[in-house]
């Protein structure tokens, strides 16, 4: 099953750090701006949501639950690219694959 999750680009890059400082080095504060589009009901049925505490991202669809750190060493400098690495190993811990587009995330969910 495919899932598109639409994403204001433009309401989400004026939490990037360079616009709004947050003091995490991570981009804590646009993380949660992309994750707050994740609380939906899947076509049969799963519960799919994301969330953030502290650097972890947790994704949950129905009874799966994948989890993965912001980590700015590996993946650093750019806040976008340490969140979507994130992102994507929490997918596919969760049983998913994510794709980033312009304006959208795909998931293929199992």
């Amino acid at each position: 099953m495919r899932v598109t999750i639409p994403i204001d680009e433009a309401q989400a890059n004026a939490y990037l750090p360079e616009a709004k400082a947050d003091g995490s080095g991570v981009g804590i504060n646009y993380a949660d701006q992309i994750l707050k589009n994740f609380k939906l009901t899947l076509t049969d049925g799963r519960k799919m949501l994301a969330r953030r505490r502290g650097l972890k991202i947790t994704l949950t669809i129905g009874d799966k639950t994948g989890e993965a750190i912001m980590r700015r060493i590996e993946n650093g400098p750019d806040v976008k690219n340490i969140f979507y690495k994130a992102l994507g190993e929490a997918g596919q811990n969760a049983g998913a694959t994510i794709s980033i587009e312009p304006a959208q995330i795909t998931l293929d969910v199992g």
